[in-house]
């Protein structure tokens, strides 16, 4: 059973992948296409790329250059380098880790100080703030987070994840976007979902953003994996790098 799932899911992966290039060369813009590109990008980020897909998420996204943009949790930075090329010397890039996640992960925080000191991104800065009061110096065209909805979730609370949804809308120009993506737990599953798979039920994650104020605006299916039986921590062999991940684009309403 197990060897059949595996080649199941690499099947499936294959497949997205030849679809995913075949729509990239018409659809994504060239500011884009270019940042993933870079041969600067470090290897490690590279080889990840096949799962990622950044460079279709990034234009369902609507990034641009001269954007303001916030990569909220960041992790080591994969989406941080590619979004700092994208907006270019017109744009910043404020990668922001939240007091309570950087008292655990104190690596990712000096991951992130030493990206930002890295006059090739001299474009990003680096903010350490608590979850209820996360902004920046300005307000921003996109605020992004990726893989982490769940850990506010399932680790902190709902309390605290609404709290996050609620800074974002405020640190969001009108008119701004909102993408979470993340891991999918099965329809119906409580939060605690998020603290023993790593995964949280969509429905959930779309109740509280829209309760902070957003409208939802469209879902991409880039990183669906029907196959994905969700029952599973997304660190398990038989589906890391497999998982069945949602993206949800919100915009805070204009005017």
């Amino acid at each position: 059973m197990k060897t059949q799932m595996l080649s199941l899911l690499a099947a499936m992966a294959a497949l997205g992948a030849t679809i995913g290039a075949r729509a990239q060369d018409e659809t994504i813009p060239a500011p884009i296409a270019a940042a993933v590109a870079a041969k600067d990008r470090p290897r490690a980020d590279i080889d990840r790329d096949a799962a990622r897909k950044p460079a279709e998420l990034l234009a369902f996204a609507g990034v641009k250059p001269s954007d303001k943009v916030a990569d909220v949790m960041p992790g080591q930075g994969y989406f941080t380098r590619i979004f700092s090329a994208v907006v270019g010397p017109g744009g910043h890039v404020y990668a922001i880790i939240p007091t309570e996640l950087a008292q655990v992960a104190p690596k990712i925080v000096d991951a992130i100080k030493t990206l930002a000191a890295d006059p090739a991104y001299a474009n990003v800065t680096a903010l350490i703030e608590p979850t209820a009061e996360l902004g920046a110096p300005e307000h921003l065209d996109l605020a992004w987070t990726s893989d982490n909805y769940h850990d506010l979730y399932g680790f902190f609370g709902a309390d605290r994840a609404a709290a996050f949804d609620a800074a974002v809308f405020r640190m969001l120009k009108p008119g701004g976007v909102f993408i979470v993506i993340d891991h999918a737990a099965a329809p119906g599953a409580d939060g605690a979902s998020g603290r023993t798979l790593h995964r949280i039920d969509p429905a959930i994650v779309r109740a509280q953003v829209l309760a902070a104020g957003f409208k939802f605006e469209a879902e991409s299916l880039a990183l669906r994996n029907p196959a994905d039986p969700h029952t599973a921590t997304v660190f398990s062999p038989e589906i890391r790098g497999h998982t069945d991940q949602f993206v949800l684009k919100f915009r805070k309403p204009a005017g």
